[in-house]
């Protein structure tokens, strides 16, 4: 009696044994099944605790992806790792392949996804605005549809963003909102232009420092190769110094707007715009375009020359020209072809 007493007892306790281990191999397999399926990005709002994320994972259909997923084996990775379950809030990329653990790991650690945007010189408010606001990670509010509005909230005189925004990569954190963004810009601007103008060349014809952005986005629209910068800045610096107009064909364009289809006429050369400097004296009243550091340190750096003209040579560079006699020769070889 007692030995058949003994075998049940034995048996049971194998039988445990074997459930056990059943369980614990079948815990294992948990931990070492991926849950993410795709590429994504997980938003962890402040507060969450583990347990509350526990059903933000299977409503984001991650935890059913397991097909052993108990929400016992869940609580358990919590008891034997209590390190992963310190969560942090934001927005976290989540690659595809990563385990139950992988994931909490990388939310414990807060290292919020971040994306990039390049805005490139030379660019307008317009083109920043299309581009933000198709941006994946940007939260539209509006904010940019008036741009005068935003231009008074940012502290400025002036009703236009044009010139204000520094054209440069920028990273931000997901959920970022547009005005947000643009204020980043704006405050890069800023700061570089107040350095900048604290050390210009003496003896400029600019008077201010919006002055500089002015000229900085006009030598941005003219510059295709980068090294002519301060060569072309100097042409427009010595035709400011003597009174002579600008005549530069971007700010025609830019006068313009969408009317604007690829070409300038002669008719557009002789109208009278407040960006056509073919008719006007000195600057167009705004910036026409996003000026780069590089352009506003042209800007206010210019190299020391006498030219006055220049004409594209067809391959992105200029030739640069001290009079109006030579200047027609390069036009006739360059553009004519003669």
């Amino acid at each position: 009696m007692l030995k058949k007493i003994f075998l049940s007892f034995l048996f049971l306790c194998l039988l445990a044994a074997a459930a056990a281990y059943f369980a614990w191999q079948q815990f294992q397999d948990y931990r070492a099944a991926a849950i993410v399926n795709v590429e994504q990005v997980f938003k962890v709002p402040s507060g969450t605790h583990y347990g509350q994320l526990e059903r933000m994972l299977t409503e984001a259909g991650m935890l059913q992806a397991t097909p052993i997923y108990t929400p016992y084996f869940y609580k358990a990775v919590g008891k034997l790792r209590p390190e992963l379950t310190r969560l942090k809030s934001g927005n976290f990329k989540l690659e595809a392949g990563w385990t139950l653990e992988q994931v909490l790991a990388h939310i414990v650690s807060g290292k919020e996804y971040q994306f990039k945007i390049t805005f490139v010189e030379g660019s307008t408010y317009k083109q920043w605005q299309q581009q933000i606001e198709s941006t994946t990670g940007v939260t539209v509010t509006g904010g940019l549809d008036d741009e005068a509005a935003l231009a008074e909230s940012l502290g400025l005189r002036q009703n236009k963003l044009e010139g204000f925004l520094q054209p440069q990569t920028y990273f931000f954190a997901y959920d970022i909102k547009d005005v947000d963004i643009v204020k980043r810009a704006f405050n890069a601007q800023k700061d570089y232009l107040k350095q900048a103008w604290a050390e210009r060349d003496p003896e400029l014809p600019l008077e201010t420092p919006y002055e500089a952005l002015i000229l900085a986005s006009i030598i941005e629209k003219e510059t295709g190769h980068a090294p002519e910068r301060d060569t072309i800045s100097s042409v427009f610096v010595n035709r400011m110094r003597v009174g002579m107009r600008l005549q530069t064909d971007p700010t025609v364009i830019y006068g313009m707007g969408e009317r604007y289809k690829g070409n300038i006429t002669k008719k557009d050369l002789r109208e009278k715009t407040p960006y056509n400097t073919y008719t006007i004296d000195g600057l167009p009243p705004t910036p026409i375009a996003m000026p780069g550091v590089d352009a506003i340190h042209a800007a206010l750096h210019p190299a020391d020359t006498k030219y006055f003209y220049f004409v594209s040579k067809g391959n992105g560079q200029h030739y640069f020209s001290k009079n109006l006699k030579e200047h027609n020769r390069a036009v006739r070889k360059y553009i004519l072809k003669r």
